[in-house]
């Protein structure tokens, strides 16, 4: 990942991003579509590599057939398979998400665990699924690092970093309680649609003035 030689974000001026966000999208909520707490973990564990847009075509209908490990497992790899071929790796997915069931079946009650050590011993789980789920379902200020969040959060100076792992312990500790539930969500919102990959849009940017990045685009 790119590194951003950015001068620092000073702690009033973390603050007052946050405070604009809020302000502007009080809930923020993920682009995925979801259910319950299982369909989430599937959605997002379909979703690495992939568009938001692009999983929620293919669990559109999925979801309404099996939305726990027990009627996914019921459907099968093959019919899983079906439904999900039109996202990049679906093959990979596809076995991960039926190997998931069968563990959340007999190990968790076919619940889906609430800790990131049982999360991340599913297949197909990483650390970043495990605090979306941990974030969305269970309520926890987990910083889910994605490429939107490292962007914003090396271009903006708030919380900088070489890799994912970095910049989340850096946004743990920068960002102020009052915000630390929805923060992840606001800054992969403020990357996706604003300060985008290639061009950031820094016309219609609501934090323009609170951020470090040199190469500005107004």
């Amino acid at each position: 990942m790119a590194e951003f030689k950015t001068k620092k974000m000073s702690k009033e001026a973390v603050h007052e991003f946050f405070a604009r966000l809020r302000e502007d999208n009080p809930e923020p909520k993920s682009d995925l579509e979801w259910t319950n707490a299982y369909t989430l973990l599937v959605a997002v564990t379909l979703s690495a590599q992939a568009t938001d847009e692009g999983v929620n075509r293919a669990t559109k209908d999925l979801f309404k057939i099996a939305d726990t490990p027990q009627k996914m497992l019921d459907l099968g790899l093959d019919g899983l398979k079906e439904h999900i071929k039109t996202i990049g790796l679906y093959n990979n997915k596809a076995k991960n998400v039926i190997a998931m069931a069968e563990i959340l079946i007999k190990d968790h009650n076919g619940k889906v665990p609430d800790t990131r050590e049982e999360l991340v011993k599913l297949p197909g789980v990483g650390r970043k699924t495990a605090n979306v789920v941990l974030n969305i379902v269970f309520k926890e200020p987990t910083m889910a690092v994605d490429t939107h969040i490292f962007r914003v959060s090396n271009r903006t100076g708030m919380a900088k970093g070489k890799n994912p792992d970095q910049v989340e312990q850096a946004l743990l500790k920068v960002v102020p309680d009052e915000f630390a539930l929805h923060a992840h969500h606001w800054l992969i919102l403020q990357g996706r649609y604003t300060c985008k990959a290639r061009k950031p849009d820094c016309g219609v940017c609501k934090v323009y003035d609170l951020c470090n990045f040199k190469e500005k685009t107004a």
